[in-house]
């Protein structure tokens, strides 16, 4: 892992920038394009706290998140520093991995429950944790070309930081099934028809249409716009936190098993997967 308690970016490793335009949006950046926006440790360790400066800036009234080069985020990063966890016994190295997740989840839910609303822009590949990441933004505009898929059942682990869970609360428990079970990829079209998406766009109009969108939001009443995305919130993630906190550990027990040793293996040799369920 990483050094959880430093809140320091070194120089030249930002995974996330902000910027704040001067009409209160506060643009969320994306910025490993050679890496097509890998997930990492790190990265969670910088949302959160990019997500705990914008909750308490009152000059920021809408978040855009997007994402440069051709992928919003192509899931993880397997080249990162820090990302196995290990241990002087199987049941240690699951209690570490649990504890990594539920801190993952952590700085997800830090940047899930802004109080100002949250427009994700997705153009290319947006799987795994790109996907989930997506998933926690209020609204969602996508290029064309984009593409949603939860793969990690293919690789032997379960999916770790809510992805499922909130397909099944805007398309319902079976796409959520559907799409996690099977690892199938969707498009952009498709994750608009089933409202995971709100509104599909040619590439070229992705960046001033999302920018457009957080300009409306930005402009109307700043205590009612949070209000209102509180209350919305407050009903539609009924029960989220329990089930996160089961997602965690059926995580941590899938990561650490032998499929799942298989899966990256079978995964990094470009052959089909001979899983045995242990």
């Amino acid at each position: 892992m990483i050094d959880t308690l430093d809140r320091r970016v070194a120089e030249g490793e930002e995974r996330i920038r902000l910027d704040v335009t001067d009409t209160g949006i506060g643009v969320l950046t994306l910025c490993r394009p050679d890496k097509l926006n890998g997930w990492s440790w790190e990265a969670s360790r910088q949302l959160g706290l990019l997500a705990d400066r914008i909750r308490f800036d009152e000059s920021i009234r809408v978040v855009l998140l997007r994402a440069e080069g051709r992928a919003f985020c192509a899931g993880i990063d397997v080249t990162a520093p820090g990302g196995a966890i290990t241990g002087r016994s199987p049941a240690e190295r699951t209690h570490r991995y649990y504890e990594g997740i539920r801190w993952v989840h952590e700085r997800f839910a830090a940047f899930a429950r802004l109080p100002q609303p949250v427009v994700a822009a997705v153009q290319g590949y947006c799987l795994g944790f790109g996907f989930e990441l997506a998933l926690m933004a209020d609204i969602r505009i996508a290029a064309d070309d984009a593409v949603f898929a939860l793969p990690e059942t293919g690789i032997g682990v379960a999916v770790d930081a809510g992805g499922d869970l909130r397909i099944a609360r805007d398309a319902g428990a079976g796409w959520a099934k559907l799409l996690a079970l099977t690892g199938r990829r969707i498009d952009a079209s498709t994750a608009e028809r089933i409202g995971i998406v709100q509104q599909v766009l040619n590439g070229g109009e992705l960046e001033a249409t999302a920018m457009e969108i957080a300009g409306e939001i930005a402009g109307n009443a700043p205590l009612a716009v949070r209000a209102v995305k509180r209350s919305i919130d407050a009903f539609a993630d009924a029960g989220l936190a329990e089930a996160l906190d089961r997602t965690a550990l059926a995580a941590a027990l899938t990561l650490t098993s032998e499929d799942a040793r298989e899966g990256y293996s079978a995964k990094a040799g470009r052959r089909p997967a001979a899983f045995e369920g242990k």
